[in-house]
């Protein structure tokens, strides 16, 4: 047999696999499913046109034998451009902004990059800004290239030749929905319009952290390689179908959850993905395949969005975080029943009546009044939203259930910390449907979570 090596680590970019999202995604009616960018030699989607910028400019006679390379950086635009110097011995030059960690600047020396820190807090015009640093030293350094990777073409067309192509390949065309946290927008704008290319329906959905331009006003944010303080050249909004804005909470929290319960180590952008796609994949049917592109790996970001300290200082867990899992905030509730439900044929006045009986102020509705499987439950009832039709329909008392049934409850399962259930409710979740594997158990609300913390503090 013949000996199967590849040439090189650059020829490895690339062919990054789809992963069934099923533990996550379990309770959604869509197919999701992410595509492994963290996967690629480098650890990220960032390989893919590090390579291809490089080879350009060769091509171009920008960058000859010996010369340097000079890049603005969040990081994983340094690492895919020094596997490229490293193999083909050019020197590398990285400016950074402070709030990167530290890991990254650690990685990039190890490439054997020179990494220059400045600070954040400056407007991307001031001359201490990661971007004008790195033109100065561009304009410094005889025979140095700067790829750009903001205003370069290559960056779209890196993923328009690559990424495009391996998404609808690897779906068989089914894809329906693309997620994808945006930085400089070559990502987006290239998979983006390959995509559209071979069906206009598809939807490009943009994850954006609060404190981006792309999507409201610029202040500072923590997630880290996504979002930006100016438009640059190589994003092509007009692209993006639905735009979904993301906290920084919301980025960690989804990041850790992702690595708990998949098994996925993944980098803070990817949880603003993550959480984008989840918000959309609750409004689709079983005929949507949601792909989410997760950018980075977790490695980068053990001191930060996996070390719970930092987490904690940053105010993303609580500073006494009560070790528990779901399961234990069911079995805290006194005198509260399991899980009522109310069937969509019974009417609306038999719901409240059930609602007053046990004193609860939601229920699950389901087909036939009983809740196996969580695929049975089809929808919800809520005494606020109940109240505000009935009051201004009051006839609505002796319709059916059916309609007045919102979606269902948003699912977390018993084994799942504790964490998750202030995620989800302080999110705007007005109930979670706990369940064991597949079985529902309990409504959880915001009540119970409360009730559930003050006990925990008594019991010190």
């Amino acid at each position: 047999m013949a000996m199967q090596a590849a040439p090189d680590i650059l020829s490895l970019i690339g062919g990054t696999p789809l992963v069934r999202l099923a533990r996550v995604g379990r309770g959604l009616r869509p197919t999701l499913v992410a595509k492994m960018e963290l996967l690629n030699p480098g650890g990220s989607v960032k390989d893919r046109i590090g390579i291809r910028m490089i080879e350009d400019a060769e091509r171009r006679g920008l960058l000859r034998p010996g010369g340097t390379i000079v890049e603005p950086t969040s990081g994983n635009t340094g690492v895919g451009l020094a596997l490229a110097a490293a193999v083909k011995g050019y020197r590398l030059v990285c400016t950074m902004a402070d709030k990167q960690s530290q890991e990254k600047r650690d990685l990039l020396r190890a490439f054997g990059a020179e990494v220059v820190v400045c600070p954040t807090a400056v407007p991307p015009e001031s001359p201490e800004s990661y971007y004008r640093v790195a033109e100065r030293i561009a304009g410094e350094t005889p025979g140095a290239f700067l790829p750009n990777q903001y205003y370069n073409p290559m960056n779209p067309e890196a993923h328009y030749r690559t990424t495009g192509p391996e998404l609808w390949e690897q779906t068989e065309g089914k894809i329906t929905h693309l997620v994808i946290s945006i930085g400089t927008g070559g990502t987006v704008t290239g998979a983006g319009r390959y995509l559209k290319e071979r069906n206009p329906a598809v939807r490009i959905v943009g994850a954006d952290p609060e404190g981006s331009i792309y999507t409201g006003d610029v202040h500072p944010y923590k997630v880290e390689g996504i979002g930006e303080d100016f438009w640059p050249e190589t994003f092509d909004p007009g692209l993006v179908d639905r735009w979904i804005r993301v906290s920084d909470r919301d980025s960690f929290l989804t990041s850790r959850r992702l690595v708990r319960e998949e098994g996925i180590l993944a980098g803070g952008s990817s949880g603003t993905a993550l959480f984008a796609a989840l918000e959309v994949a609750k409004e689709l049917d079983e005929s949507a395949l949601v792909v989410v592109l997760l950018p980075d790996s977790g490695r980068s970001y053990l001191s930060k969005i996996y070390n719970d300290e930092w987490m904690r200082q940053n105010g993303y867990l609580p500073r006494y975080p009560v070790h528990a899992t779901v399961l234990d905030v069911v079995r805290d509730r006194v005198g509260t029943p399991g899980l009522i439900v109310v069937s969509e044929d019974e009417t609306v006045r038999s719901a409240i009546d059930t609602m007053q009986r046990y004193g609860i102020s939601q229920l699950p509705v389901v087909h036939d009044g009983e809740a196996r499987r969580v695929g049975d439950i089809v929808g919800s009832v809520q005494e606020k939203t109940m109240l505000d039709r009935v009051f201004r329909e009051p006839a609505l008392v002796d319709e059916r259930v059916a309609r007045v049934m919102e979606a269902p409850f948003p699912v977390v399962q018993a084994t799942e910390d504790v964490e998750r259930l202030y995620s989800e409710l302080s999110g705007g979740a007005p109930a979670l449907l706990a369940a064991a594997d597949d079985r529902p158990v309990s409504v959880i609300t915001k009540a119970d979570l409360l009730e559930f913390v003050a006990h925990q503090r008594r019991a010190r």
